[in-house]
């Protein structure tokens, strides 16, 4: 399930960093710590970074809009619903130099899922752990290779596989996956000599690593239940914490809503 909580923001142009995902996942994890180890290991779920208007600045995004917007998502819907509540208790929320202040929340409407699908980048794709060698994880791997497409299937499979929903006979059909970016974007992107992939800081257990964040369209083609975990759970490593969450390419978010009541005590 995916939801949208809404924020009010009472400072306008106050920012936080270009890349806040840590400041999300402290926040998150401050939250589900709230439930005494209720959640320990677990790690399907996953959010966007904050959304609503904002300029760049020296000191990273400078939002300006009355509302600011986190999509969070996840397997578990009884997790999303102690998020939710431990968010809505509080009065005000800190994030960076950000003050919001509790809104609404809103459920988004389950798309049609086939075997192929067209995704955004709501915040960066990380293909590697840092577990693996710092090294390893900030280099770059051409999203257009087939290692790209082997990284993330073997991550995608391991963590379904991980998650207990899926049997093994289930597992070892899943064989199909591929992802094919889309080649406009990235000539575009050469052409106008923008990056498409920079490193990023990302923390576990207070440690601090880089690793490289990819953020590109692409087509996933790969088994519908694939397609369905991934949507609700993130692609790569470090979802929990931010990364690689997808949304759909050519789609109007703003009609893929409905409202939500607020989960009862």
């Amino acid at each position: 399930m995916r939801v949208r909580i809404v924020f009010g923001l009472s400072n306008k142009g106050a920012t936080v960093p270009f890349h806040h995902q840590f400041l999300l996942a402290n926040v998150i994890n401050t939250q589900l710590d709230k439930y005494k180890g209720e959640f320990q290991g677990f790690d399907l779920y996953n959010f966007s970074g904050l959304k609503g208007q904002t300029k760049v600045g020296k000191e990273g995004l400078h939002f300006y809009s009355n509302k600011v917007t986190l999509v969070f998502s996840s397997t578990n819907t009884h997790l999303i619903d102690c998020v939710i509540k431990a968010l809505f208790k509080q009065q005000q929320v800190e994030i960076g130099k950000l003050l919001l202040i509790p809104l609404s929340v809103e459920k988004e409407i389950v798309p049609v899922i086939t075997s192929e699908m067209k995704y955004i980048c709501l915040s960066p794709l990380v293909l590697l752990h840092p577990n693996e060698g710092q090294a390893e994880a900030k280099q770059f791997i051409n999203p257009t290779s087939d290692e790209f497409s082997d990284i993330l299937y073997d991550n995608t499979m391991s963590r379904m596989e991980k998650s207990g929903q899926f049997t093994t006979e289930q597992i070892a059909g899943f064989y199909k996956f591929q992802i094919v970016p889309d080649k406009d974007y990235l000539g575009k992107i050469r052409d106008e000599e923008k990056k498409f992939a920079r490193i990023f800081p990302a923390f576990d257990r207070s440690n601090k690593y880089e690793v490289r964040g990819y953020t590109l369209p692409f087509t996933l083609y790969a088994d519908p239940e694939v397609q369905e975990f991934i949507f609700n759970c993130g692609l790569g490593v470090y979802t929990n914490k931010g990364f690689g969450m997808m949304d759909l390419a050519n789609s109007d978010p703003n009609n893929r809503t409905t409202p939500m009541e607020l989960p009862l005590d």
